[in-house]
C-alpha cells in the first residue's frame, strides 16, 4: 500500500508549513494567547484563504478534501506549529455535525465556515459526563412551536467566538441512553444562554455554558428528534484522527527542538548530544515517533472502514503514551529553559499533554480498545 501524500495533499502541506513557519512564531503565538480573544482573526482569515478549512470538507459539502488523510495532513501541520486557532471546533466538530444532520438552510452556513467568516462550537460535554458521549442530562422540552433548553455544558472550546453553538440536549431516555439525544443550533446571544469564559492552559479559550429556559424554534433542531448520537460518534471519530495527527506534529517539533539543543549546548568542551546517555534517550524518542506515525496513518486510512473505532482507539492510546514520553524527555534533556514561555518547547509540551484529555485519555482508549476487540 502506498502511504505517500497525493500531489494535492503535498502542495497543501508545503503551503501550510511555509505559511506557519513565517507567520506563527513563538512571539506571535504568545501575543495571541495573551490577547482577550485568545485567537488571531487575521491568521484565521489568511488560513481560510489558503484553503485550510476547505480541505476539511468534501466537494459535496463545498470543500475539496474531507478524507482521513486530508484531516491528518492539515492537523499535523497545525500541531507542528502549535496553532491555537479553533479549526477542530469550528470545522471538524461544528461543521461536521451540520453537514451530517442539517437541512438546506442549516448546511448553507458551511460556505461561511469555509470562507472563515463563521465560528462554531460544540457544547456537548457536561460536568459529570467525563468521556461518555451518551451522558447527557441537559433537557429539551417541546412547548408549542418552540423548544426549551435547560442544563449546563462544561469546557466548551471556542464558545465565546462562535456565531452558533451546537448544543446537545435530551428529548427522551435516561442520562446514559444513546437514544433520545438531539442537537440544536443555538445562535450566540440567545436569551437564557450564559457563557463564563476562561483561558486554557494549552492556548485558546473555553467557557462554561449555562442554558436557562433557552427558547428556540423547532427548526433549530439538527436532524430528527432524539437521533443525534450516531452523528456525534462519527464526528468525534474524525476529531480523534485530527487530535492524533496534531499530537504527531507537535511531537516532531519537540524532538527537533531537542536535537537542536543537544548539538548546540556544550559541556566539557563538546556538544551534550555526543554523550551516550543523552544520545540513547534521544534515539528512543525517534523510534517511538516512527511507531506513532504508523498509528496516525492507520487511523486516517480506516476512518471510513468498519474497523474505524478499534483503530482510532489504538491510535489515541499510543499517541497519549508516546506524547507524554516525548514531552517529558524533551523537557528533561533541555533542563530549565524548556519551561520558559518564551521558548517554543514550553507551549508545544503543553499542547501534547493536554490533547490527551480531549475525547478520552490513554486509559479510556485502552479500555475501549479492549472492549471493541472482544466484541
Amino acid at each position: 500500500m502506498n502511504f505517500d501524500l497525493t500531489e494535492e495533499r503535498q502542495m497543501l502541506q508545503d503551503t501550510l508549513r511555509r505559511f506557519l513557519s513565517d507567520r506563527y512564531t513563538t512571539t506571535a503565538r504568545n501575543e495571541i494567547i495573551e490577547s482577550d480573544a485568545g485567537i488571531s482573526t487575521e491568521i484565521w482569515n489568511e488560513l481560510a484563504e489558503l484553503g485550510v478549512i476547505g480541505a476539511l470538507f468534501t466537494e459535496e459539502q463545498g470543500g475539496f478534501g474531507g478524507a482521513g488523510f486530508d484531516i491528518a495532513t492539515v492537523f499535523e501541520e497545525l500541531g507542528r506549529a502549535g496553532v491555537v486557532e479553533p479549526f477542530l471546533d469550528t470545522a471538524v466538530l461544528g461543521g461536521g455535525l451540520i453537514t451530517a444532520l442539517g437541512n438546506a438552510s442549516q448546511t448553507a452556513l458551511i460556505d461561511d465556515v469555509i470562507a472563515g467568516g463563521l465560528h462554531l462550537a460544540l457544547a456537548h460535554g457536561e460536568p459529570a459526563s467525563r468521556y461518555d458521549l451518551s451522558r447527557v442530562e441537559a433537557t429539551a422540552k417541546v412547548d408549542g412551536d418552540e423548544i426549551v433548553l435547560n442544563g449546563r455544558k462544561a469546557v466548551v472550546i471556542n464558545a465565546e467566538a462562535a456565531g452558533y453553538l451546537i448544543v446537545s440536549a435530551r428529548e427522551g431516555g435516561g442520562a446514559f441512553d444513546k437514544d433520545g439525544i438531539s442537537l440544536f443550533l443555538v445562535p450566540a446571544g440567545t436569551t437564557g444562554l450564559t457563557l463564563q469564559g476562561y483561558a486554557m492552559m494549552s492556548g485558546g479559550r473555553a467557557a462554561e455554558v449555562m442554558l436557562d429556559d433557552v427558547r428556540l424554534p423547532v427548526s433549530a433542531r439538527l436532524g430528527a428528534a432524539g437521533a443525534g448520537y450516531g452523528a456525534l460518534v462519527d464526528t468525534v471519530a474524525r476529531a480523534n484522527v485530527a487530535l492524533a495527527a496534531e499530537t504527531m506534529g507537535a511531537m516532531e517539533t519537540a524532538t527537533e527542538l531537542t536535537r537542536e539543543y543537544l548539538v548546540t549546548r556544550k559541556q566539557f568542551g563538546r556538544p551534550i548530544g555526543t554523550f551516550q546517555a543523552l544520545a540513547h534517550r534521544y534515539s528512543d524518542l525517534l523510534i517511538e515517533l516512527e511507531q506513532a506515525r504508523s498509528a496516525v496513518t492507520n487511523a486516517a486510512g480506516n476512518l471510513e472502514s468498519t474497523d474505524r473505532d478499534l483503530q482510532i482507539a489504538a491510535a489515541r492510546n499510543l499517541m497519549a503514551r508516546v506524547g507524554r514520553l516525548v514531552a517529558e524527555e524533551s523537557i528533561q534533556m533541555h533542563g530549565g529553559i524548556a519551561m520558559t514561555q518564551e521558548y517554543e518547547l514550553a507551549h508545544i509540551a503543553k499542547r501534547i499533554v493536554m490533547t490527551d484529555h480531549r475525547f478520552g485519555d490513554a486509559d479510556y482508549h485502552l479500555e475501549r480498545f479492549i472492549d471493541l476487540s472482544a466484541a
